[in-house]
């Protein structure tokens, strides 16, 4: 299934993905390169929330550009797999080697705007990325390692101190928490079902 096939068939979990999704599929609709950086109005992002066995922690970096505990994740950079995108994205990030993917499909998506700043000593201006997040899994005892040139840090967070790691407001409000109710709502499935 292609990229515009797989959001075509994600089933919007609020009015904040219900928009977003929208305007991702007229934006692959009226640009042919949504993929690259390119673009620089705006381009395709995979972020991942990654989780504990327990489901009790996720695991975040300390993110140089925007000075803030935030998920993992990056740029498409042409790639179309954006689930491959993200395990990719968490490896380099954090270093650790074994990923489970709990979900294939996407977790969840989000339109982020990114202000404008200096990347590699050149000025990047303000765009948006498209943003599929991927629900992932990692043995807390697999060693993590800082990607010096992304971020200063990388730590396991309990779900409930995620808010105060952060300290992008708009993420917070409209991704974190949305991620971490989407999570509680699927192991309340899961324990339902046992």
């Amino acid at each position: 299934m292609n990229l515009k096939e797989q959001i075509e068939n994600y089933k919007p979990y609020n009015e904040q993905e219900e928009k977003d999704k929208e305007v991702m599929l007229k934006y692959i609709n009226t640009f042919d390169d949504v993929l690259t950086r390119n673009n620089e109005f705006g381009h395709f992002t995979a972020s991942s929330w990654v989780v504990n066995k327990e489901r009790t922690k996720v695991i975040m970096i300390y993110h140089n550009i925007y000075n803030s505990w935030a998920w993992t994740g990056g740029h498409a950079d042409g790639e179309s797999d954006l689930l491959k995108v993200a395990i990719k994205e968490l490896k380099e990030e954090t270093g650790v080697e074994n990923v489970k993917v709990l979900k294939d499909d996407i977790f969840s998506l989000e339109i982020v705007r990114v202000d404008g700043h200096i990347k590699r000593g050149k000025y990047v201006s303000s765009h948006v990325h498209l943003n599929l997040t991927y629900l992932l899994e990692v043995d807390e005892k697999e060693m993590l390692k800082i990607k010096k040139n992304e971020n200063s840090g990388v730590k396991w967070v309990k779900l409930e101190d995620v808010e105060k790691e952060s300290t992008e407001e708009w993420l917070i409000e409209n991704v974190y928490k949305k991620l971490n109710k989407k999570l509680e709502e699927m192991k309340n499935v899961n324990n339902t079902s046992k």
